[in-house]
């Protein structure tokens, strides 16, 4: 993780890439631009980054490439409702990986696959980023397709200091991606107010069986009491707070009873509009690590519910430093290959009816040959210290006799006083007395 993994470490990621080329059937291809923002869109865009090749600490953590043999997250989209993500990132550039979208902050039906800012491109990055030969940046679910719902051009919001998401903006957002299909939908984004608007739409994915997961948000300190977050605290979304390199919580990750579990989320690598990478921090950042893990048990799972879907990722977490069911960590981390290897209640697979063995008929003969031996042996064991006894015994007669020269002898009778009571005692004149 310090840039020196060397030959091993080249090796390692070209192998990553190899067997996520075979998995997705898609190599990285060389393909024009189709993300140039439109004219106007981006007032000062930030620049491109460069590449930063060694496997970064999240993805070593999680591991996620153990589950790919199982689901890649294919078939299944994954709406990030952010500020558009750049479809020319070169691991973002397969055809199909990013679709069109739409862009609900600007006037105009614009599609969404574009980005000014890098936050939703690296938020999708997260997710879906194909792993590429020499680059140990990968998405946790890079088969999964993702649909860009831009609803921001700046941060937004999850620290409380980018501009306020208009709500109108953000339920139609919500809405559109449901009505495309989407059967996840990250929302790296937190506000302390409650919008009817918003929970409105949340309402309407959850009832349409899509899994939304929130960002907890990044405004907590040290002396604050639990602070209110949406849309984490909404009813059927699933909260998710940020956890740094040694598993403690970052800092100002939000906690709250709205914390379901929590995921790498300080000094994580990111993908940025155009091309390279770099570290970002926050719950933002947190929240797609889960939504990709959900797109993964999506595919592996088809049949699961929504809630179930939550319930098997809380189910299968990783247990954090707070213990299970803590309002700083949730269940515990997201761990991709368990929440979609483990078979839980309500899967689709079942256990096979146990059946005894039939017996062993050599195992069972060789014990029933130790059985007779023991019996053998403890019989013989027997007769001998009989024999024992009866010698000995006949031994001492003979020498009793011969010292007597075989004449009878007699046998000397003590009689015993009669019993009394100890509380009465005898007569001082009977101790003189011989029976």
């Amino acid at each position: 993780m310090d840039g020196r993994g060397g030959t091993r470490g080249q090796l390692r990621n070209a192998g990553l890439a190899i067997v996520a080329a075979a998995l997705i059937g898609c190599c990285l291809p060389a393909a024009p631009a189709v993300a140039t923002p439109p004219r106007g869109a981006c007032s000062n865009p930030e620049p491109g980054r460069s590449v930063v090749r060694p496997l970064p600490w999240a993805q070593d953590l999680l591991g996620a490439e153990r589950a790919w043999p199982h689901s890649t997250g294919a078939g299944v989209t994954v709406a990030v409702v952010d500020s558009g993500v750049d479809a020319d990132h070169p691991q973002l550039h397969r055809p199909g990986k990013v679709l069109p979208g739409r862009d609900f902050f600007l006037v105009g039906k614009l599609p969404g696959n574009y980005d000014c800012i890098s936050h939703g491109t690296a938020v999708a990055s997260i997710i879906a980023a194909d792993p590429a030969a020499g680059i140990g940046f990968h998405g946790i679910a890079p088969g999964a397709r993702i649909l860009p719902v831009r609803v921001t051009d700046r941060e937004t919001g999850d620290s409380g200091q980018g501009r306020v998401i208009d709500q109108a903006i953000l339920a139609r957002g919500i809405i559109y991606a449901v009505d495309q299909g989407a059967r996840v939908i990250n929302l790296s984004m937190s506000g302390g107010e409650d919008q009817k608007q918003v929970r409105q739409a949340i309402a309407y994915a959850v009832r349409k069986d899509v899994v939304v997961v929130a960002a907890a948000g990044n405004r907590q300190a040290d002396d604050a009491g639990p602070l209110p977050s949406y849309p984490a605290a909404y009813p059927g979304v699933l909260g998710v707070g940020a956890i740094d390199i040694s598993g403690a919580r970052a800092s100002n990750s939000q906690t709250g009873p709205y914390v379901d579990l929590v995921a790498p989320g300080e000094g994580v690598l990111a993908a940025t509009r155009r091309t390279g990478h770099q570290y970002v921090s926050g719950t933002s950042f947190a929240t797609p690590f889960v939504s990709a893990t959900a797109a993964l048990v999506r595919a592996a799972w088809p049949k699961l519910t929504a809630a179930q879907v939550i319930q098997r990722l809380r189910a299968t977490a990783t247990p954090a430093r707070g213990g299970s069911g803590s309002p700083e960590y949730g269940a515990g981390i997201v761990d991709p290959y368990r929440a979609v290897t483990e078979g839980l209640a309500g899967s689709a697979r079942t256990l096979p009816r146990a059946t005894m063995p039939p017996p062993d008929q050599q195992l069972l003969a060789t014990r029933a040959w130790w059985r007779d031996a023991a019996a053998e042996a403890r019989g013989v064991t027997s007769m001998a210290v009989g024999a024992a006894l009866i010698v000995t015994v006949t031994g001492g007669l003979l020498a009793a006799g011969r010292r007597r020269r075989w004449r009878a002898g007699r046998t000397s009778i003590v009689r015993r006083p009669a019993p009394h009571d100890p509380a009465d005692p005898l007569p001082e004149h009977l101790f003189s007395q011989r029976s």
